[in-house]
């Protein structure tokens, strides 16, 4: 299984400056490259300092310049605020000034605070089939000189300006949830990227069977490879990985009142939650997050990789945000280097 890091800016405090959260983005993807990690992941937020990216390709290209080996992946992009053709070349380009090394995945977004604010009217339903319809239109366009009318776009024979270097194309991945999104990734050749969130390993399981139940359901299609993205952070101790626990408590505590989008927004940062508003989301007491999300001492967390391993997940990616300092980030991405990844043949390369 390889290991891969999930990453964006985020801040709480308006006095942190951007290019801050610049620097501390490139030394956790730094030390990620130098412990030999597949691939650094960055999506795309609009209007939030939650999470910060508007634009994953320019993170991606910044990036590219400052590392050698990592693959760099969107993580992902949203489909319908995007119009194919420019989908196609900001992602080729991307592909030739990383050389080669670009990963594209693609959902159809979720928060009803972003649909509100760039797509008005759009809902979940709206949004994913502009996935389905623009994931074989970027095919089409690095192609060349591909014609579309379809649904939502139509636009007369173009290719792709440049076109990527990755032969047919860069590796396209779908975030996929329900059995037709599962689906629809296997029939189109594409790989999967699958998040519990924080409703723990049922899910975990869940998620793996109906992506094998597409696989079966299209035995003519090579199996493609699926990623689990689950908060995960090495304790040093006890102490430690409560400390951990409450407070990726409040972080998804935070994540809930974003998606219920009912909160005051102000300079793009929400609202405090009372407390109140924190017991009304049981979902993310301690005890739940403690239980569902990966956060222990070393062994602990190998333990549970080594049962997502053998559930035949392919990538497992660390997701990092979770308004903790950058120091604390830091450490837990250490100790994981240190204590975890040797336990599944993993050394540090640089």
């Amino acid at each position: 299984m390889k290991f891969s890091l999930f990453v964006h800016m985020e801040r709480s405090d308006p006095a942190k400056p951007h290019a801050e959260l610049i620097d501390e983005l490139e030394e956790l993807v730094l030390m990620a490259e130098a412990a030999g990690f597949e691939t650094a992941w960055i999506g795309e937020h609009h209007g939030m300092e939650f999470t910060i990216s508007p634009n994953p390709f320019i993170n991606i290209a910044y990036l590219g310049a400052r590392t050698k080996r990592i693959r760099l992946g969107t993580g992902t992009v949203i489909a319908p605020f995007w119009h194919p053709i420019k989908l196609a070349g900001e992602a080729a380009m991307t592909d030739v000034v990383t050389g080669g090394r670009l990963d594209i995945g693609i959902a159809r977004g979720a928060y009803s605070y972003e649909y509100q604010r760039l797509f008005p009217g759009l809902d979940a339903w709206g949004a994913g089939q502009r996935m389905r319809e623009i994931i074989p239109a970027i095919k089409g366009l690095w192609q060349g000189d591909f014609e579309m009318s379809g649904e939502f776009w139509s636009f007369p024979s173009t290719t792709s300006s440049p076109k990527p270097v990755q032969k047919p194309h860069p590796p396209i991945w779908v975030a996929a949830r329900d059995p037709n999104s599962h689906d629809f990734a296997v029939s189109n050749g594409c790989n999967v990227q699958v998040t519990p969130l924080a409703s723990g390993d049922d899910e975990v399981i869940s998620l793996m069977e109906r992506f094998n139940a597409a696989c079966a359901a299209h035995p003519d299609m090579a199996r493609p490879e699926i990623m689990l993205l689950m908060h995960t952070f090495v304790a040093e101790d006890a102490a430690d990985a409560e400390q951990l626990t409450n407070d990726l408590s409040l972080f998804y505590c935070q994540f809930g009142a974003w998606f219920q989008n009912k909160k005051p927004v102000r300079q793009g940062i929400l609202e405090t939650l009372t407390d109140d508003e924190i017991a009304a989301m049981p979902q993310y007491a301690p005890g739940k997050i403690r239980q569902n999300l990966v956060i222990g001492e070393a062994e602990e967390v190998i333990t549970r990789l080594k049962a997502y391993e053998a559930l035949g997940y392919d990538q497992y990616s660390i997701w990092i945000d979770s308004g903790l300092p950058h120091e604390r980030k830091k450490k837990s991405l250490q100790l994981f280097v240190d204590k975890v990844m040797p336990a599944f043949g993993h050394g540090r390369r640089q």
